[in-house]
């Protein structure tokens, strides 16, 4: 056995070679940065000046400027389209309204017109009968007192000289004497001419055209100087006849005349008429 079998060895095991490598590239690092430091230690930094540009907004506020600018715009070209159409609606009602009050003058003034006219013809249709009252009172002379005497006989004996359906409508017909007249009037105590002459023939169950012109051209057309009491009598032309009586008898006849006379009961000569047409 050698002497020197259980003696250690002194030599140090050998180290592994990639942690080596590591080992001095730690260290190495270190000392580097060591070094660094001790480099830069004493000196004194100074101080960094940097320019910042901030971004620039000039093209986005031109743009909200021009848009806020053309809605003020159109809000002023809004408001003053509503002004003109406010200022040409009040135009317009101004003038409907200056229009209406035109025609309502119009039309009074032509009211009137009418009325003046109606009073007028209705003055004319007075004058005229006081004239030929007049007239045939002259032309009477003397004799006046007798034709009195003979008009009343023969009013009294107007209804005897008819029979029949004639003496219901006579005696209809003068039964309305005194009555007014109204434009219109169909009775039974206001009438108008073509009214009276109506409800006298229907009083026997003979239905007549509610107007004179209608009335004139009934029946058979008949000659004046062969009346018969209950003969339609009419004043203008056959078709067109402005007034209808109805003859009694005795060269009377009745008729609602106008507003002031009212129902009367006169003489042919008091307004002599245009023709006769005989329904019976």
């Amino acid at each position: 056995m050698s002497h020197t079998a259980h003696i250690p060895s002194h030599r140090k095991p050998r180290r592994n070679a990639s942690k080596t490598a590591l080992r001095a590239g730690v260290a190495g690092g270190v000392l580097s940065t060591i070094a660094v430091a001790g480099a830069a230690g004493p000196a004194q930094a100074e101080p960094v000046t940097q320019t910042i540009e901030m971004p620039t907004i000039t093209s986005g506020l031109s743009t909200a400027v021009a848009a806020s600018a053309q809605a003020t715009q159109q809000v002023a070209q809004d408001l003053q389209t509503q002004a003109q159409e406010d200022a040409a609606a009040a135009t317009a009602a101004k003038a409907a309204k200056k229009a209406k009050a035109e025609a309502v003058r119009k039309a009074e003034a032509k009211k009137k017109a009418e009325a003046a006219a109606k009073a007028k013809a209705e003055a004319a249709e007075r004058a005229s009968r006081s004239t030929a009252r007049t007239t045939l009172s002259a032309t009477s002379g003397s004799t006046a007192g007798t034709a009195a005497s003979t008009s009343s006989a023969s009013s009294s004996s107007s209804s005897s000289s008819a029979t029949g359906s004639a003496a219901a409508i006579v005696a209809f017909a003068q039964a309305q004497v005194g009555d007014a007249y109204v434009p219109g009037g169909t009775g039974p105590n206001s009438w108008d001419c073509s009214g009276l002459v109506q409800a006298a023939f229907r009083s026997i169950n003979v239905d007549l055209p509610r107007v004179s012109q209608s009335q004139s051209t009934v029946g058979t057309q008949v000659s004046l100087s062969n009346l018969q009491p209950g003969d339609i009598l009419y004043w203008g032309s056959a078709g067109s006849a402005y007034h209808v009586g109805i003859y009694v008898g005795n060269g009377q006849f009745v008729g609602a005349q106008n507003s002031s006379t009212g129902v009367v009961q006169r003489p042919l000569s008091y307004d002599p008429p245009s023709g006769a047409v005989r329904v019976l």
